[in-house]
This record gives C-alpha cells, sequence and structure tokens, in this order.
C-alpha cells in the first residue's frame, strides 16, 4: 500500500463463529479521501469501521494507522455520559468565550442541536437527540479521519443538507456507512461495496457505483438478473431526472444511454392512476377544513387537502411540525380539533409507523409473512407467493426460518414492511421507511412501489427515496400551513437556507424562520426569478443537447455501416471518413457543453 495512506487493511480475514465477514482484504484511506461504504445488513460495514478505527482485530492480516493519526469514529450505540450536559458532552471543559467565538463550533450546534438547551442533562434525551449530540462532538473535534456509521439516522431533511455541505468541504477523510443514496452520492469520491467476503472499490459516488456495477454485472452475464434489472431501471431514473443527480460522476452520455436504451420510465403514472381509481374510486382522503393542534403546536389551521386515487405524496417538515400527527390523521387514530376527515368506502389503508411492531419472537419469518397472507397480487396483475416475496427482501435459503427474535433491527423493519405490503392495502401510510434498510433492500422496495397501484403518503428523511418514489412533495412549516412545493426537495431548501440567510445562525432551522421565507418566496423577489429562469434555459439546452447527441450517435453508426459496406472504394472511404470526423466534433463539442451545464444546474 502506498505510505500516503492513513489507515491501511492488508491481506485482513475476521470470521464470527461459523460465518466469514472478511477474507484476505486489502484497502486504504487517504488523507482528506472520501469514501462512502454500502451493502447488505449483517454483510460487514460496521465491522470494517471498527477494523479501520482499531476497535477490532482481525484474525489474519493487519491494520496500519500512519503516526499520531487523530480518529473519530460514530458507531451504532453512543457512548455519552448520562450525567453530562449536552454543553459538556459537545465541547467538554472549553470555556464559553473560546467555543461560543468559534464559528466551526456554532455552526454545528445551530445545525444539529437547534432545540435543545446546553444545560440539558443526556440522560433523559431521546435516542435521536442523543445521537445528534454524538454527532455534534465528533464534527468539533479536531481529528484527521471520521469513521461514520449511518450518521443521518434521526435527523430531518434540512440536517442532512447541512450535514453533506458540511462533510464535503471539511477537508477531513471520511468513511461513511449510510443507506442514504442522496449523501453517499453528493459527498463520497469513492465507493465501496461490502459483499460476498470483500469489498469491492469503485470511484465516484452512489450514481457513478449504480453504473459501474451494472456494466460489471453485463459484462460478467451475471445470473442475477432481477438485481440487475433494478440497477437499470434506478440509472434510467438518474439519467432521466434533474441534471443535479447526474452532473457530479460526469458519466459520458452515451455510456449510459446505451445501458437504458430500451428500459421504460420507471412507473407508467397514467395507467397505476387508471387502476388506481378502479381500485379506490374517485374518492380517497378528504381533509376538508382541519384544525389539528397537538402538545401546544398547530399543525393545521383550517387546511382543506384532498388525495386523489394514485397521488404520491412526500410529506416534509422541520422537527417538531407534525408530519406524524398528519399520518395519524390521516389513518383515523387521531381526530382533528375541527374539520373532519372524509375517507372513501374502498379504501384498504396501511400505516408502517417508525416503531417496529412487537412479533412473536418464536416465529420464523415465513411463519410471520404466511399468517397476514400466503399469496400477494402484484401491480402487474402477477402473484408472488409469500416466500418469493421474502427472497426480493434479502430473506433467503434458510434465513426464512430463522426466529422472529434473532433477526437485526433492519431485518425486523424489513419483515415489518413486508408484512404491511402483503396485507394488499390501495393506501400506504410510511413514516420513516428508509430507516434501518439497506441499500439494495430500497431499490427493491422503489421497484415494487413503481408497480404499485395505490395511493402513497411518505414522511421521510432520505431526500433519494421521496425524489424516487413520490411526485409531488408538500411541507407542513409549523404554522398551521400545509404547502405545495413544485421544485420538490431542492426548492423546500432553498426555502430554509433564505430563512438562515435572514434570520442569522441563532434563528437557523427555527419554524418563525421558515414560514417567514416561505412568505417571500410567495412574493417571489426578482433575483429568485432570475436563477430560476437562468436553471430553467439550461434544462432546456441540456435536453436538446442529448437530443442532438442521440441523432449525431445514430448518424455515427450509419457512417460505420457504409465504411464497412464501401471498403474497396477509396474515394469514398476517404469521403465517409471526413463526414465521421466532423460527427465525432461536433459530438464531443456537445458532450463538454453538457458538463458544463449540468454542473451549473446540479
Amino acid at each position: 500500500m502506498a505510505p500516503r495512506n492513513l489507515v491501511n487493511l492488508e491481506t485482513v480475514s475476521l470470521t464470527y463463529g461459523t460465518q466469514q465477514i472478511f477474507d484476505a482484504v486489502s484497502l486504504g484511506v487517504a488523507r482528506g479521501e472520501r469514501i462512502g461504504v454500502v451493502g447488505r445488513n449483517g454483510g460487514g460495514k460496521s465491522t470494517l469501521l471498527r477494523l479501520l478505527s482499531g476497535a477490532e482485530q482481525p484474525d489474519a492480516g493487519r491494520v496500519t494507522h500512519t503516526g499520531g493519526l487523530r480518529i473519530g469514529h460514530l458507531g451504532q450505540e453512543d457512548h455519552l455520559d448520562p450525567d453530562a450536559t449536552v454543553r459538556q458532552s459537545v465541547v467538554g471543559d472549553l470555556p464559553e468565550h473560546e467555543w461560543a467565538g468559534d464559528p466551526r463550533i456554532r455552526d454545528v450546534m445551530s445545525h444539529l442541536l437547534p432545540q435543545l438547551s446546553g444545560d440539558s442533562v443526556v440522560g433523559p434525551l431521546s435516542g435521536g437527540e442523543r445521537r445528534r449530540v454524538a454527532l455534534a462532538r465528533l464534527l468539533v473535534d479536531d481529528v484527521d479521519l471520521l469513521l461514520l456509521d449511518e450518521p443521518t439516522n434521526h435527523l430531518d431533511v434540512e440536517a442532512i443538507d447541512w450535514l453533506t455541505r458540511h462533510l464535503g468541504r471539511s477537508g477531513r477523510a471520511i468513511v461513511i456507512v449510510s443507506h442514504d443514496r442522496w449523501v453517499l452520492d453528493s459527498v463520497c469520491q469513492a465507493t465501496w461495496e461490502v459483499a460476498d467476503r470483500t469489498v469491492y472499490t469503485y470511484d465516484g459516488g452512489y450514481s457513478t457505483y449504480v453504473l459501474a456495477r451494472a456494466e460489471r454485472e453485463r459484462m460478467a452475464a451475471a445470473a442475477e438478473a432481477r438485481r440487475q434489472n433494478l440497477l437499470r431501471k434506478e440509472l434510467a431514473w438518474l439519467r432521466r431526472g434533474p441534471p443535479a443527480r447526474t452532473s457530479k460522476p460526469k458519466f459520458r452520455v452515451e455510456a449510459a444511454n446505451a445501458l437504458i436504451e430500451n428500459e421504460p420510465p420507471p412507473r407508467d403514472r397514467y395507467e397505476l392512476t387508471r387502476m388506481a381509481t378502479t381500485r379506490l374510486g374517485k374518492s380517497v382522503l378528504d381533509v376538508e377544513d382541519v384544525t389539528l393542534e397537538r402538545g401546544g403546536t398547530l399543525v393545521l389551521d383550517d387546511v382543506t387537502w384532498r388525495l386523489g386515487p394514485g397521488d404520491r405524496v412526500g410529506l416534509v417538515g422541520i422537527n417538531g411540525s407534525g408530519k406524524t400527527s398528519l399520518l395519524r390523521l390521516l389513518d383515523g387514530s387521531l381526530d382533528p380539533t375541527r374539520g373532519r376527515v372524509k375517507v372513501g368506502k374502498t379504501v384498504v389503508s396501511a400505516h408502517l409507523s417508525q416503531e417496529v411492531v412487537e412479533l412473536d419472537p418464536r416465529n420464523r419469518v415465513l411463519q410471520a409473512v404466511e399468517e397476514i397472507r400466503r399469496e400477494v397480487r402484484l401491480g402487474s396483475g402477477e402473484t408472488s407467493t409469500a416466500s418469493q416475496m421474502l427472497e426480493r427482501f434479502g430473506f433467503t435459503g434458510q434465513r426464512r426460518w430463522t426466529p422472529v427474535g434473532d433477526l437485526s433491527g433492519g431485518e425486523r423493519r424489513r419483515l415489518q414492511l413486508l408484512r404491511l405490503l402483503m396485507g394488499e392495502p390501495n393506501v400506504l401510510l410510511l413514516d420513516e421507511p428508509t430507516n434501518d434498510l439497506d441499500v439494495e433492500t430500497l431499490t427493491v422496495l422503489e421497484d415494487l412501489l413503481d408497480g404499485w397501484p395505490g395511493t402513497l403518503v411518505v414522511v421521510s428523511h432520505d431526500r433519494w427515496f421521496l425524489e424516487r418514489a413520490t411526485d409531488a412533495i408538500w411541507a407542513l412549516l409549523g404554522d398551521g400551513r400545509l404547502v405545495h412545493v413544485p421544485g420538490g426537495v431542492d426548492e423546500y431548501l432553498e426555502w430554509l437556507r433564505s430563512a438562515d440567510d435572514g434570520a442569522g445562525a441563532a434563528g437557523s432551522g427555527t419554524i418563525a424562520g421558515l414560514a417567514a421565507s416561505t412568505s417571500s418566496a410567495t412574493a417571489d423577489t426578482g433575483s429568485n426569478r432570475e436563477r430560476r429562469g437562468e436553471a430553467r434555459a439550461a434544462r432546456k439546452e441540456l435536453a436538446k443537447i442529448e437530443r442532438e447527441v442521440e441523432k449525431l450517435t445514430r448518424r455515427a453508426e450509419e457512417l460505420h455501416a457504409q465504411l464497412a459496406e464501401h471498403a474497396t472504394d477509396h474515394e469514398k472511404l476517404r469521403e465517409l471518413n471526413a463526414s465521421l470526423r466532423e460527427v465525432d466534433e461536433k459530438r464531443s463539442e456537445l458532450e463538454e457543453r453538457w458538463m458544463v451545464l449540468a454542473d451549473e444546474v446540479g
């Protein structure tokens, strides 16, 4: 390994009981390198971080650190002193004038702990609050290497957006295990996939990883056709979506087009709406003149909101704005203060809450699913058995006969979600469905939802999942308003940043600040209009360039065919070669322009 690496793993092997986790793995982390780690639950991602940190030793091989290396490790569990205050946990015994005068520390505390008093004792805090404190303490420490195990757990969309930007400009080496694909794509310069007792390495973030892995499996003629199809479907969504999702990796336009040229859009929205209307009728959920108050917070103030058949809605809002309460209002477990919620006669709803439902720990996994239904109808009209669905959700072979009590938290979450889908609901209410799910399970879930003909409402901090699985974003502003956000999560975060700019660090992320920024956004300043106008123009030009590149690619194929046809006609060959050079030059110019525009829009 190169000596410049901060940490090196050299032919490392590790076994737990009868299960071999790693077999002769060699890799390293260089100074300033940012690496994302993906893989199945239980595959060894957290173990890999412990090996890198030195908290765990391998059975064979060795792990070496450069001299004086300072490592910060955020594990799945925190090690906070329950008797300490929040302030002591984050900054230790540092005098107030020192930490308060440090803009880096203030930035971390204002964005991760905006609603926590520094004098609060750690012991009574919730798990999510303790997680934020542990992360804040790690980010203010002066370390060379950050090892982060699911740092976005318990963070909202706004905090994740800030964390993504903070990590991207920190300059420190980072290895991050996360199911949040937006974070992986935005922060990371390389991707490690933990699978089959080894670690596969890829250059670039998650988007590039998807492309490279699909290409590797295609060239190797992989037998796992279903997994490859999921990767291609996700890649197709990446290429057809906003350029921000594809500009960063800078993969060539025609390479992506070649992989997805026969891939249809992820969802046929017209067909799904038609099927949903057949199953649900025209009326699904009507929130009529509803006011909802919870714990002194005004969640809804005289709001009318109608959800029709086939609607796919994502809900965002800062912590405490009432997203979970709104889902409970929709499922009927919470009554409005005033007004009413009208439920369609044919509605069969299912609500995935944040808590994992307690199941009989003695039951086998297959039994837990079959007690709901042995066979389920999919949106495509096909049927699938409980065993087949378990296999799609990663419970393969003997794992289907594992007692529920022996499952990990992520596996129990997967089982809970599958039981919900086996009930064949036509309205799905999902509260943080991506918690504890690995990336592969998320792509399976997205694939199932692509063909699911029903009404979907999702509360999630996972920006990628929201963009991928829903068609509209609505925001709870914390002052009783529920507003449609036409520009999606990007526009919502722009509102929040405007609030930060207007209110300063002290008002960062506050409900009042967001409400104020939304009002100004509604008024629409000239500078905002100008920026949006420039972005729209860039997107139009991007689309035009893509069409022209496709035409030039077809023209190049025609010229290659003609070259073969006129192989003995030297005069014709010179003419065709000149035309081919002209086509290639023009295509290269367009691709370079595409990259420039994609960076600007992204």
